[in-house]
Protein backbone atom coordinates (compact mmCIF):
# COMPACT_ATOMS: atom_id res chain seq x y z
CA UNK A 1 0.00 0.00 0.00
CA UNK A 2 1.27 3.81 -0.97
CA UNK A 3 2.01 5.12 2.35
CA UNK A 4 1.46 8.55 0.74
CA UNK A 5 -2.24 8.30 -0.15
CA UNK A 6 -4.97 7.87 2.25
CA UNK A 7 -6.37 4.51 3.74
CA UNK A 8 -9.51 6.10 3.74
CA UNK A 9 -11.69 8.94 2.42
CA UNK A 10 -10.72 11.82 4.90
CA UNK A 11 -8.50 9.32 6.83
CA UNK A 12 -7.50 11.52 10.19
CA UNK A 13 -4.44 11.16 11.67
CA UNK A 14 -3.21 12.22 15.22
CA UNK A 15 1.15 12.05 15.79
CA UNK A 16 1.53 10.88 19.77
CA UNK A 17 3.24 13.67 21.29
CA UNK A 18 6.61 13.77 21.86
CA UNK A 19 7.97 10.12 22.10
CA UNK A 20 10.95 10.67 23.46
CA UNK A 21 12.38 9.90 26.63
CA UNK A 22 10.92 10.66 29.45
CA UNK A 23 8.29 13.00 28.00
CA UNK A 24 5.69 13.50 29.70
CA UNK A 25 2.30 12.27 26.92
CA UNK A 26 -0.95 14.54 27.19
CA UNK A 27 -3.18 12.71 23.78
CA UNK A 28 -5.53 16.45 24.93
CA UNK A 29 -2.20 18.08 23.27
CA UNK A 30 -2.25 16.29 19.95
CA UNK A 31 -4.34 17.88 16.81
CA UNK A 32 -6.17 15.87 14.07
CA UNK A 33 -3.93 15.98 10.61
CA UNK A 34 -4.88 15.05 7.21
CA UNK A 35 -2.92 12.35 5.90
CA UNK A 36 -1.07 14.42 4.04
CA UNK A 37 0.11 16.48 6.69
CA UNK A 38 3.09 15.71 8.52
CA UNK A 39 3.72 18.85 10.81
CA UNK A 40 1.23 17.67 13.35
CA UNK A 41 2.08 18.77 16.90
CA UNK A 42 3.08 17.14 19.79
CA UNK A 43 -0.07 15.08 20.52
CA UNK A 44 -7.45 9.27 53.94
CA UNK A 45 -5.59 9.77 57.52
CA UNK A 46 -6.35 5.73 58.50
CA UNK A 47 -4.55 4.11 55.64
CA UNK A 48 -0.80 3.20 55.91
CA UNK A 49 1.53 4.24 53.35
CA UNK A 50 4.49 1.24 52.25
CA UNK A 51 7.58 3.13 50.67
CA UNK A 52 7.49 5.70 47.88
CA UNK A 53 9.10 9.22 48.02
CA UNK A 54 7.66 11.38 51.20
CA UNK A 55 9.94 14.35 49.96
CA UNK A 56 8.56 14.69 46.55
CA UNK A 57 4.26 14.07 46.78
CA UNK A 58 3.83 15.47 43.37
CA UNK A 59 5.58 12.33 41.92
CA UNK A 60 4.68 9.75 43.69
CA UNK A 61 2.28 7.27 42.62
CA UNK A 62 -0.18 5.89 44.62
CA UNK A 63 -0.95 2.05 44.42
CA UNK A 64 -3.98 1.17 47.02
CA UNK A 65 -3.32 -2.47 47.62
CA UNK A 66 -6.11 -5.01 49.20
CA UNK A 67 -5.93 -7.95 50.60
CA UNK A 68 -8.92 -9.96 49.74
CA UNK A 69 -10.52 -13.01 48.43
CA UNK A 70 -13.96 -10.91 48.09
CA UNK A 71 -13.92 -9.42 44.67
CA UNK A 72 -17.07 -7.06 45.48
CA UNK A 73 -15.75 -5.98 48.78
CA UNK A 74 -12.36 -5.81 47.69
CA UNK A 75 -13.55 -3.24 44.98
CA UNK A 76 -15.73 -1.09 47.31
CA UNK A 77 -12.18 -1.15 49.96
CA UNK A 78 -10.29 -0.17 47.16
CA UNK A 79 -12.07 2.39 45.85
CA UNK A 80 -12.67 4.08 49.06
CA UNK A 81 -9.36 3.75 49.81
CA UNK A 82 -8.29 6.06 46.72
CA UNK A 83 -10.73 8.23 46.35
CA UNK A 84 -10.36 8.65 42.28
CA UNK A 85 -10.76 12.11 41.05
CA UNK A 86 -12.22 12.94 37.90
CA UNK A 87 -14.79 10.73 37.27
CA UNK A 88 -17.69 12.73 38.87
CA UNK A 89 -20.09 14.35 36.22
CA UNK A 90 -17.47 12.74 33.31
CA UNK A 91 -18.99 10.32 30.93
CA UNK A 92 -17.56 7.16 31.66
CA UNK A 93 -15.44 4.75 29.21
CA UNK A 94 -15.52 1.04 31.22
CA UNK A 95 -12.46 -0.94 29.29
CA UNK A 96 -12.85 -4.69 30.94
CA UNK A 97 -10.56 -7.47 29.56
CA UNK A 98 -12.81 -9.44 27.54
CA UNK A 99 -10.29 -11.59 25.40
CA UNK A 100 -12.35 -14.45 26.29
CA UNK A 101 -15.74 -14.74 28.04
CA UNK A 102 -13.87 -17.47 30.11
CA UNK A 103 -13.95 -16.74 34.11
CA UNK A 104 -11.48 -14.48 35.74
CA UNK A 105 -8.59 -14.57 35.92
CA UNK A 106 -9.23 -14.88 32.05
CA UNK A 107 -11.74 -12.39 31.64
CA UNK A 108 -13.36 -9.45 34.60
CA UNK A 109 -15.37 -10.97 36.58
CA UNK A 110 -18.93 -9.70 36.02
CA UNK A 111 -19.58 -8.81 39.83
CA UNK A 112 -17.11 -6.77 40.46
CA UNK A 113 -17.86 -5.06 36.91
CA UNK A 114 -21.32 -4.77 38.52
CA UNK A 115 -20.00 -3.57 41.68
CA UNK A 116 -17.72 -0.73 40.10
CA UNK A 117 -20.72 0.62 37.41
CA UNK A 118 -22.76 1.01 41.24
CA UNK A 119 -19.67 2.52 43.28
CA UNK A 120 -19.29 5.04 40.09
CA UNK A 121 -22.83 5.84 39.70
CA UNK A 122 -23.05 6.54 43.51
CA UNK A 123 -20.19 8.81 43.50
CA UNK A 124 -22.09 11.13 40.39
CA UNK A 125 -20.52 9.47 37.35
CA UNK A 126 -22.38 11.17 34.18
CA UNK A 127 -23.10 8.20 31.40
CA UNK A 128 -21.22 5.41 31.46
CA UNK A 129 -20.00 3.07 28.23
CA UNK A 130 -18.59 -0.54 28.21
CA UNK A 131 -16.26 -1.59 24.76
CA UNK A 132 -13.72 -4.26 24.49
CA UNK A 133 -12.15 -5.56 21.43
CA UNK A 134 -11.44 -9.50 22.36
CA UNK A 135 -8.36 -11.07 20.93
CA UNK A 136 -8.89 -14.66 21.06
CA UNK A 137 -12.96 -14.73 20.56
CA UNK A 138 -15.30 -13.26 19.55
CA UNK A 139 -16.06 -9.98 21.03
CA UNK A 140 -20.06 -10.09 21.13
CA UNK A 141 -19.91 -13.56 21.95
CA UNK A 142 -17.55 -12.90 25.18
CA UNK A 143 -19.65 -9.53 26.19
CA UNK A 144 -22.53 -11.64 25.78
CA UNK A 145 -20.86 -15.06 27.72
CA UNK A 146 -19.90 -12.49 30.71
CA UNK A 147 -23.36 -10.68 30.52
CA UNK A 148 -22.67 -7.50 29.35
CA UNK A 149 -25.21 -6.58 27.15
CA UNK A 150 -27.77 -7.37 29.90
CA UNK A 151 -26.00 -5.56 32.85
CA UNK A 152 -25.75 -2.49 30.44
CA UNK A 153 -29.31 -2.38 30.18
CA UNK A 154 -30.05 -3.08 34.03
CA UNK A 155 -27.72 0.01 34.93
CA UNK A 156 -29.07 2.50 31.78
CA UNK A 157 -25.19 1.67 29.94
CA UNK A 158 -23.85 1.66 26.36
CA UNK A 159 -22.20 -1.46 25.53
CA UNK A 160 -20.41 -1.00 22.61
CA UNK A 161 -18.44 -4.11 20.56
CA UNK A 162 -15.54 -2.37 19.15
CA UNK A 163 -14.91 -4.53 16.35
CA UNK A 164 -18.59 -3.76 14.89
CA UNK A 165 -17.33 0.38 15.09
CA UNK A 166 -17.75 1.92 11.37
CA UNK A 167 -14.25 3.63 10.21
CA UNK A 168 -15.57 6.98 10.98
CA UNK A 169 -15.31 5.34 14.68
CA UNK A 170 -11.55 4.65 14.78
CA UNK A 171 -8.51 7.63 15.52
CA UNK A 172 -5.34 6.74 13.17
CA UNK A 173 -2.08 7.64 15.50
CA UNK A 174 1.12 8.12 13.32
CA UNK A 175 3.57 5.42 13.28
CA UNK A 176 6.93 7.77 13.47
CA UNK A 177 8.57 7.30 16.36
CA UNK A 178 7.06 3.90 17.65
CA UNK A 179 7.56 0.51 16.57
CA UNK A 180 4.37 0.03 14.66
CA UNK A 181 4.99 -0.84 10.99
CA UNK A 182 1.88 1.78 10.08
CA UNK A 183 0.71 3.34 13.47
CA UNK A 184 -2.17 1.80 14.52
CA UNK A 185 -5.85 3.02 15.39
CA UNK A 186 -7.93 3.69 18.58
CA UNK A 187 -11.60 3.44 19.14
CA UNK A 188 -13.08 6.94 19.29
CA UNK A 189 -15.47 6.07 22.07
CA UNK A 190 -12.27 5.60 24.16
CA UNK A 191 -10.84 9.02 23.05
CA UNK A 192 -14.03 10.92 23.62
CA UNK A 193 -14.76 9.87 27.29
CA UNK A 194 -14.54 12.19 30.05
CA UNK A 195 -12.40 9.43 31.97
CA UNK A 196 -11.08 6.36 31.10
CA UNK A 197 -11.51 3.16 33.29
CA UNK A 198 -9.37 0.31 32.76
CA UNK A 199 -10.71 -3.26 34.79
CA UNK A 200 -7.67 -5.61 34.02
CA UNK A 201 -6.51 -9.04 35.54
CA UNK A 202 -3.25 -10.57 36.92
CA UNK A 203 -1.88 -13.11 34.30
CA UNK A 204 1.29 -13.81 32.34
CA UNK A 205 0.99 -14.12 28.53
CA UNK A 206 2.27 -16.63 26.38
CA UNK A 207 2.22 -15.43 23.17
CA UNK A 208 5.00 -12.60 23.63
CA UNK A 209 3.62 -10.10 25.48
CA UNK A 210 5.16 -12.08 28.74
CA UNK A 211 2.67 -9.95 30.90
CA UNK A 212 -0.91 -8.74 30.66
CA UNK A 213 -1.87 -6.22 33.04
CA UNK A 214 -3.13 -2.46 32.73
CA UNK A 215 -0.71 -1.45 29.77
CA UNK A 216 -1.53 -4.79 27.73
CA UNK A 217 -5.52 -4.30 28.41
CA UNK A 218 -5.61 -1.39 26.53
CA UNK A 219 -4.77 -3.45 23.20
CA UNK A 220 -8.19 -3.82 23.21
CA UNK A 221 -9.02 -0.23 22.50
CA UNK A 222 -6.97 -0.76 18.76
CA UNK A 223 -8.39 -1.90 15.91
CA UNK A 224 -7.83 -5.65 14.42
CA UNK A 225 -9.07 -4.08 10.94
CA UNK A 226 -10.91 -0.80 10.04
CA UNK A 227 -13.71 -0.99 8.06
CA UNK A 228 -12.36 -0.24 4.18
CA UNK A 229 -8.45 -0.53 5.39
CA UNK A 230 -7.40 -3.93 5.22
CA UNK A 231 -4.15 -3.72 7.19
CA UNK A 232 -4.06 -6.21 9.81
CA UNK A 233 -3.03 -4.20 12.62
CA UNK A 234 -3.14 -6.92 15.55
CA UNK A 235 -1.17 -8.90 12.92
CA UNK A 236 1.70 -6.44 12.98
CA UNK A 237 1.33 -6.34 16.57
CA UNK A 238 1.65 -10.22 17.05
CA UNK A 239 4.60 -10.74 14.90
CA UNK A 240 6.57 -8.35 15.67
CA UNK A 241 9.90 -8.95 17.85
CA UNK A 242 9.16 -4.90 19.62
CA UNK A 243 5.37 -6.72 20.32
CA UNK A 244 6.60 -5.18 24.59
CA UNK A 245 7.66 -2.38 22.78
CA UNK A 246 4.06 -1.89 20.96
CA UNK A 247 1.99 -2.20 23.89
CA UNK A 248 3.43 0.34 25.88
CA UNK A 249 3.63 2.77 22.64
CA UNK A 250 -0.49 2.81 22.35
CA UNK A 251 -1.03 3.58 26.00
CA UNK A 252 0.20 7.44 25.17
CA UNK A 253 -2.78 7.62 23.28
CA UNK A 254 -4.89 7.99 26.47
CA UNK A 255 -4.83 8.91 30.25
CA UNK A 256 -7.07 6.76 32.50
CA UNK A 257 -8.31 8.45 35.38
CA UNK A 258 -8.84 4.67 37.19
CA UNK A 259 -7.35 1.48 36.92
CA UNK A 260 -8.89 -1.60 38.90
CA UNK A 261 -7.01 -4.84 38.52
CA UNK A 262 -8.22 -7.79 40.13
CA UNK A 263 -5.85 -9.92 41.43
CA UNK A 264 -7.85 -12.74 43.93
CA UNK A 265 -6.55 -15.02 41.34
CA UNK A 266 -3.85 -15.12 39.04
CA UNK A 267 -2.48 -16.89 36.32
CA UNK A 268 1.45 -17.58 37.23
CA UNK A 269 2.25 -19.07 34.09
CA UNK A 270 0.03 -19.44 30.38
CA UNK A 271 -2.44 -16.93 30.06
CA UNK A 272 -4.40 -15.07 28.85
CA UNK A 273 -6.89 -17.68 28.41
CA UNK A 274 -5.74 -19.83 30.47
CA UNK A 275 -2.84 -21.50 32.79
CA UNK A 276 -1.46 -22.16 36.22
CA UNK A 277 -4.33 -20.63 38.33
CA UNK A 278 -3.41 -19.85 41.93
CA UNK A 279 -5.35 -17.64 44.40
CA UNK A 280 -3.18 -14.04 45.09
CA UNK A 281 -5.66 -12.65 47.22
CA UNK A 282 -5.73 -8.64 46.31
CA UNK A 283 -6.86 -6.02 44.64
CA UNK A 284 -5.07 -3.33 43.07
CA UNK A 285 -6.56 0.52 42.84
CA UNK A 286 -4.96 3.63 41.20
CA UNK A 287 -4.43 5.63 38.41
CA UNK A 288 -1.20 4.91 37.17
CA UNK A 289 -0.58 1.81 34.91
CA UNK A 290 3.58 1.83 35.29
CA UNK A 291 3.05 1.53 38.81
CA UNK A 292 0.09 -0.56 39.18
CA UNK A 293 1.89 -3.29 36.33
CA UNK A 294 5.45 -2.74 38.46
CA UNK A 295 3.43 -3.78 41.61
CA UNK A 296 1.26 -6.45 40.03
CA UNK A 297 4.48 -7.62 38.44
CA UNK A 298 5.92 -8.02 42.55
CA UNK A 299 3.21 -9.95 43.06
CA UNK A 300 3.76 -12.86 40.43
CA UNK A 301 7.41 -12.69 41.66
CA UNK A 302 6.01 -13.49 45.01
CA UNK A 303 4.33 -16.66 43.47
CA UNK A 304 6.34 -17.98 41.53
CA UNK A 305 6.21 -16.91 37.45
CA UNK A 306 8.15 -17.37 34.36
CA UNK A 307 11.44 -16.66 33.66
CA UNK A 308 10.28 -13.98 31.22
CA UNK A 309 8.81 -12.02 34.15
CA UNK A 310 11.09 -13.03 36.95
CA UNK A 311 14.27 -12.21 35.02
CA UNK A 312 16.46 -8.65 35.88
CA UNK A 313 14.89 -5.70 37.16
CA UNK A 314 11.00 -5.19 36.49
CA UNK A 315 12.13 -1.79 35.61
CA UNK A 316 13.88 -3.62 32.76
CA UNK A 317 11.00 -5.41 31.42
CA UNK A 318 10.30 -4.11 28.00
CA UNK A 319 6.71 -3.17 28.84
CA UNK A 320 7.76 -1.21 31.61
CA UNK A 321 10.95 0.73 30.10
CA UNK A 322 9.35 1.88 27.28
CA UNK A 323 6.09 3.01 29.13
CA UNK A 324 8.86 4.99 31.38
CA UNK A 325 10.62 6.37 28.32
CA UNK A 326 7.14 7.87 27.46
CA UNK A 327 6.61 9.19 30.53
CA UNK A 328 3.33 7.19 31.36
CA UNK A 329 3.93 6.53 34.66
CA UNK A 330 6.36 5.75 37.50
CA UNK A 331 9.90 5.60 36.50
CA UNK A 332 11.12 3.83 39.83
CA UNK A 333 10.09 2.32 43.04
CA UNK A 334 10.57 4.93 45.25
CA UNK A 335 7.82 6.81 43.38
CA UNK A 336 5.15 4.23 44.25
CA UNK A 337 3.48 4.89 47.24
CA UNK A 338 1.59 1.62 48.37
CA UNK A 339 -1.82 2.48 50.26
CA UNK A 340 -2.63 -0.35 52.41
CA UNK A 341 -5.81 -0.22 55.71
CA UNK A 342 -4.82 -3.47 57.82
CA UNK A 343 -1.81 -5.71 58.66
CA UNK A 344 -2.98 -8.31 56.41
CA UNK A 345 -2.49 -6.10 53.32
CA UNK A 346 0.66 -4.07 54.49
CA UNK A 347 2.01 -7.68 55.00
CA UNK A 348 1.24 -8.36 51.46
CA UNK A 349 2.54 -4.82 50.47
CA UNK A 350 6.23 -5.06 52.34
CA UNK A 351 6.97 -8.87 50.53
CA UNK A 352 6.10 -7.31 47.00
CA UNK A 353 8.04 -4.18 47.89
CA UNK A 354 11.75 -5.65 47.59
CA UNK A 355 10.68 -7.34 44.24
CA UNK A 356 10.08 -4.20 42.77
CA UNK A 357 13.39 -1.97 43.51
Amino acid sequence: MNRDRPILPRRQVLKLASFAAGAALLPTACRSVSPTDSAGSSPSPSPQASGGSASDASRSSRVVLVQTSDRVAGTKQALDLLQPEGIADQTVLLKPNYNTGDPAPAATDTPLLETLIQELQAAGAGAMTIGDRSGMATTRAAMEQKGVFALAEQYGLEAIVFDELPAEAWQYFDAEGTHWQRGFAVARPVLDAGAVINTCCLKTHRYGGHFTLALKNSVGMVAKYVPGDDFNYMGDLHSSPHQRLMIAEINAAYRPALVLLDGVEAFVKGGPANGDKVAANMILAGSDRVAIDVVALGMLRSLGTTAEVESGSVWELAQIQRAVELGLGASSAEQIEIITADGAAQRLADQIRPLIA
